[in-house]
């Protein structure tokens, strides 16, 4: 009885040595998968048996594929290509088919889709003439048929780029160089009379924005110098009726001038040819003095040469009744 508890200390350790052999703790870049009822699956707990599950590294694996392949009319093309690869979660099956139970799955089927990509890429190209492929098409038909290759063998394609493509005779080279300068050129040829036109058109129609911009400033210009000659009419024809009120008050007033002198003839002294009469008189002895009227004191009409005369007449009785001597 004395040896079980030894014997129970015993199978515990070996258990314990049994664990750390055969569990390994998952890394966070590491696929776990294990088989179950003919499916494979990952495991997602934090420990796993090695000898009962398979890790796989989610890293991505390199493709590099150089390659020759035939376009229409048995013209070789000699073709570069490059990408990289990853486990599909969800074709994991189709990747353990093809690359087998092994830690180097990924690779084995990697290789695998070069072979599937060489292919792929041979059925394009010997359906087309040599200047029609390009790689950008070479691309789009392999992202096309990257479903067929996680169908068969459990990758997803990350990156694919073609490095060269040109054709294996040099002088089909050449040739198409010389294709693809003159087309560049007639294309660029073609931009700069596109270019040309916009300019042109954009000139014609800055031509007619101005044109239209200076026909409507003409419009108005006339239409402010109409304004204006207007407002100059309306000027004088206010200054006019100002000068004419002028002249009829200059009117109205010598007519009441005349109304006086004619019941005042006294007052014809102090007119103005009054004055001037008596300062020629005053100057020379036998000067005769010559009254000059204006075409206003004609207008009076003959009520101021009445006046005058009177005046004159008024003036000769009074030097007759004078004495002699003085």
């Amino acid at each position: 009885m004395e040896l079980v508890p030894g014997v129970l200390a015993g199978v515990v350790l070996l258990i314990i040595i049994l664990v750390i052999f055969e569990y390994r703790v998952r890394q966070p870049d590491v696929l776990v998968l294990f088989e179950s009822d003919g499916q494979i699956e990952i495991r997602k707990s934090l420990l796993y048996p090695r000898h009962f599950s398979l890790a796989l590294k989610r890293t991505a694996y390199p493709i590099q594929l150089s390659m020759e392949s035939g376009a229409a009319g048995n013209l070789v093309l000699n073709i570069k290509l490059v990408g990289s690869a990853a486990p599909s979660l969800d074709h994991l099956s189709a990747l353990i088919r093809a690359g087998g139970w092994d830690s180097d799955a990924v690779a084995n089927a990697a290789d695998e889709a070069q072979v599937m990509l060489q292919g792929l890429i041979q059925r394009f190209t010997e359906q087309h003439e040599v200047q029609e492929i390009s790689s950008n098409d070479i691309l789009k038909n392999l992202h096309q048929q990257s479903s067929l290759i996680q169908e068969k063998l459990g990758l997803e394609l990350i990156s694919l780029g073609v490095l060269s493509l040109e054709p294996a005779d040099p002088d089909i080279t050449y040739a198409l160089r010389q294709q693809e300068q003159a087309r560049l050129l007639e294309q660029t040829e073609k931009l700069n009379h596109q270019a040309r036109v916009v300019a042109a058109r954009a000139k014609y129609e800055t031509d007619e924005e101005i044109a239209a911009m200076e026909h409507a400033l003409g419009l108005k210009k006339a239409k402010l110098d109409k304004e204006l000659i207007e407002e100059e009419a309306k000027l004088a024809q206010q200054r006019l009726e100002h000068e004419l009120a002028r002249s009829r008050m200059r009117l109205a007033f010598e007519k009441e001038e005349v109304e006086i002198l004619k019941g005042n003839p006294e007052l014809l002294m102090l007119t103005p040819q009054a004055a001037r009469l008596a300062e020629a008189s005053q100057n020379l002895k036998n000067a005769r003095t010559v009254i000059s009227l204006t075409p206003q004191d004609l207008a009076n009409g003959p009520e101021l040469l009445d006046l005058f005369q009177a005046f004159l007449q008024r003036a000769l009785e009074a030097k007759k009744d004078a004495p002699e001597g003085e």
